[in-house]
Protein backbone atom coordinates (compact mmCIF):
# COMPACT_ATOMS: atom_id res chain seq x y z
CA UNK A 1 0.00 0.00 0.00
CA UNK A 2 1.06 3.56 -0.60
CA UNK A 3 1.15 6.17 2.15
CA UNK A 4 -2.45 7.14 1.34
CA UNK A 5 -3.59 3.47 1.56
CA UNK A 6 -3.82 2.99 -2.20
CA UNK A 7 -2.77 -0.46 -3.42
CA UNK A 8 0.51 -0.73 -5.32
CA UNK A 9 1.27 -3.32 -7.98
CA UNK A 10 4.55 -3.86 -9.82
CA UNK A 11 5.62 -5.93 -12.78
CA UNK A 12 7.53 -5.99 -16.03
CA UNK A 13 8.90 -8.04 -18.86
CA UNK A 14 10.89 -11.24 -18.60
CA UNK A 15 14.28 -9.65 -19.36
CA UNK A 16 13.87 -6.71 -16.95
CA UNK A 17 14.34 -3.96 -19.54
CA UNK A 18 10.79 -2.69 -18.91
CA UNK A 19 9.24 -2.39 -15.44
CA UNK A 20 6.01 -0.74 -14.29
CA UNK A 21 4.26 0.36 -11.13
CA UNK A 22 0.51 0.82 -10.73
CA UNK A 23 -0.81 2.82 -7.79
CA UNK A 24 -4.52 2.57 -7.13
CA UNK A 25 -7.27 0.03 -7.61
CA UNK A 26 -7.12 -2.16 -10.68
CA UNK A 27 -10.18 -2.33 -12.91
CA UNK A 28 -11.84 -5.29 -14.54
CA UNK A 29 -9.68 -8.33 -15.19
CA UNK A 30 -10.57 -10.51 -18.16
CA UNK A 31 -9.30 -12.92 -20.74
CA UNK A 32 -9.80 -12.22 -24.43
CA UNK A 33 -10.03 -15.07 -26.92
CA UNK A 34 -10.20 -12.94 -30.08
CA UNK A 35 -7.75 -13.90 -32.81
CA UNK A 36 -5.90 -10.58 -32.52
CA UNK A 37 -5.18 -11.23 -28.83
CA UNK A 38 -4.18 -14.84 -29.55
CA UNK A 39 -1.59 -13.62 -32.04
CA UNK A 40 -0.39 -10.71 -29.88
CA UNK A 41 0.28 -13.03 -26.93
CA UNK A 42 1.24 -16.11 -28.96
CA UNK A 43 -1.17 -17.95 -26.68
CA UNK A 44 -4.68 -19.38 -26.43
CA UNK A 45 -5.96 -16.08 -25.03
CA UNK A 46 -4.82 -12.77 -23.53
CA UNK A 47 -5.29 -12.20 -19.78
CA UNK A 48 -5.59 -8.43 -19.19
CA UNK A 49 -6.52 -6.06 -16.38
CA UNK A 50 -7.63 -2.46 -16.75
CA UNK A 51 -5.58 0.25 -15.04
CA UNK A 52 -8.12 2.94 -15.91
CA UNK A 53 -8.41 5.17 -12.84
CA UNK A 54 -5.06 4.08 -11.38
CA UNK A 55 -1.67 5.68 -11.90
CA UNK A 56 0.64 3.74 -14.25
CA UNK A 57 4.35 4.63 -14.26
CA UNK A 58 7.11 3.00 -16.28
CA UNK A 59 9.93 2.64 -13.75
CA UNK A 60 12.53 1.12 -16.09
CA UNK A 61 12.42 1.54 -19.84
CA UNK A 62 9.19 1.78 -21.79
CA UNK A 63 7.29 -0.52 -24.10
CA UNK A 64 7.56 -0.38 -27.83
CA UNK A 65 4.15 -0.27 -29.53
CA UNK A 66 2.53 -2.04 -32.46
CA UNK A 67 -0.72 -0.65 -33.84
CA UNK A 68 -2.70 -3.87 -34.24
CA UNK A 69 -5.88 -2.17 -35.47
CA UNK A 70 -7.32 1.26 -36.10
CA UNK A 71 -8.28 1.43 -32.41
CA UNK A 72 -5.63 -0.52 -30.49
CA UNK A 73 -1.93 -0.19 -29.73
CA UNK A 74 -0.18 -3.14 -28.12
CA UNK A 75 2.91 -2.53 -26.01
CA UNK A 76 5.71 -5.06 -25.62
CA UNK A 77 9.34 -5.19 -24.58
CA UNK A 78 11.51 -4.47 -27.60
CA UNK A 79 14.32 -6.58 -26.11
CA UNK A 80 12.55 -9.82 -25.14
CA UNK A 81 9.11 -9.51 -26.75
CA UNK A 82 7.01 -9.87 -23.59
CA UNK A 83 3.46 -8.59 -24.25
CA UNK A 84 2.70 -5.79 -21.76
CA UNK A 85 -0.17 -3.50 -22.76
CA UNK A 86 -3.42 -3.21 -24.65
CA UNK A 87 -4.29 0.45 -25.23
CA UNK A 88 -7.75 1.24 -26.61
CA UNK A 89 -9.82 4.45 -26.65
CA UNK A 90 -11.27 3.55 -23.22
CA UNK A 91 -7.92 3.07 -21.49
CA UNK A 92 -4.94 0.81 -20.88
CA UNK A 93 -4.95 -2.85 -19.95
CA UNK A 94 -1.85 -4.61 -18.64
CA UNK A 95 -0.97 -8.25 -19.20
CA UNK A 96 -1.83 -10.07 -15.98
CA UNK A 97 1.13 -12.43 -16.39
CA UNK A 98 3.53 -9.47 -16.42
CA UNK A 99 2.64 -8.52 -12.82
CA UNK A 100 4.99 -9.65 -10.06
CA UNK A 101 2.05 -11.29 -8.26
CA UNK A 102 -0.37 -12.37 -11.01
CA UNK A 103 -2.26 -14.71 -8.65
CA UNK A 104 -3.76 -11.59 -6.99
CA UNK A 105 -5.57 -10.63 -10.20
CA UNK A 106 -8.53 -12.87 -10.95
CA UNK A 107 -10.26 -12.59 -14.34
CA UNK A 108 -14.01 -12.09 -14.02
CA UNK A 109 -15.14 -12.31 -17.65
CA UNK A 110 -14.13 -13.74 -21.04
CA UNK A 111 -14.33 -11.71 -24.23
CA UNK A 112 -14.10 -12.77 -27.86
CA UNK A 113 -15.48 -16.23 -27.18
CA UNK A 114 -16.44 -16.61 -30.84
CA UNK A 115 -12.72 -17.26 -31.49
CA UNK A 116 -12.12 -19.43 -28.40
CA UNK A 117 -10.05 -22.43 -29.41
CA UNK A 118 -12.16 -25.58 -29.15
CA UNK A 119 -9.90 -27.34 -26.61
CA UNK A 120 -9.33 -24.48 -24.15
CA UNK A 121 -12.11 -25.52 -21.76
CA UNK A 122 -10.80 -29.10 -21.57
CA UNK A 123 -7.21 -28.15 -20.61
CA UNK A 124 -7.89 -28.41 -16.84
CA UNK A 125 -8.84 -32.07 -17.36
CA UNK A 126 -5.44 -32.94 -18.87
CA UNK A 127 -3.02 -34.87 -16.65
CA UNK A 128 -0.71 -32.54 -14.74
CA UNK A 129 2.90 -32.96 -13.66
CA UNK A 130 5.40 -30.88 -11.72
CA UNK A 131 8.16 -29.39 -13.91
CA UNK A 132 10.84 -31.59 -12.37
CA UNK A 133 8.86 -34.74 -13.26
CA UNK A 134 10.23 -34.30 -16.80
CA UNK A 135 13.85 -34.92 -15.74
CA UNK A 136 14.14 -38.18 -17.71
CA UNK A 137 13.36 -36.52 -21.05
CA UNK A 138 14.60 -33.02 -20.21
CA UNK A 139 17.81 -33.58 -18.27
CA UNK A 140 18.79 -29.94 -18.76
CA UNK A 141 16.30 -29.07 -16.00
CA UNK A 142 18.76 -30.32 -13.34
CA UNK A 143 21.11 -27.35 -13.81
CA UNK A 144 18.75 -24.81 -15.37
CA UNK A 145 19.55 -21.20 -14.42
CA UNK A 146 16.86 -18.62 -15.15
CA UNK A 147 18.00 -15.33 -16.66
CA UNK A 148 14.51 -13.88 -16.37
CA UNK A 149 13.99 -10.85 -14.18
CA UNK A 150 12.76 -11.86 -10.69
CA UNK A 151 9.23 -11.00 -9.57
CA UNK A 152 10.26 -7.87 -7.65
CA UNK A 153 11.91 -4.53 -8.36
CA UNK A 154 15.70 -4.48 -8.61
CA UNK A 155 18.17 -1.58 -8.47
CA UNK A 156 20.05 -2.92 -11.49
CA UNK A 157 19.31 -5.56 -14.09
CA UNK A 158 20.94 -7.71 -15.23
CA UNK A 159 23.11 -8.38 -12.19
CA UNK A 160 26.71 -7.22 -12.53
CA UNK A 161 28.04 -10.79 -12.39
CA UNK A 162 25.96 -11.68 -15.46
CA UNK A 163 26.25 -8.52 -17.58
Amino acid sequence: MSLDNRPIYTGGCQCGAVRFRVEGALGDASVCHCRMCQKAFGAFYAPLVSVRGARLDWTRGEPKYFRSSNHVDRGFCADCGTPLTFTAPDGVGLAIGAFDNPAEIVPLIQWGIEAKLPYVDSIPQLPGEDTMADMSSASYLADLVSYQHPDHDTEQWPPKERS
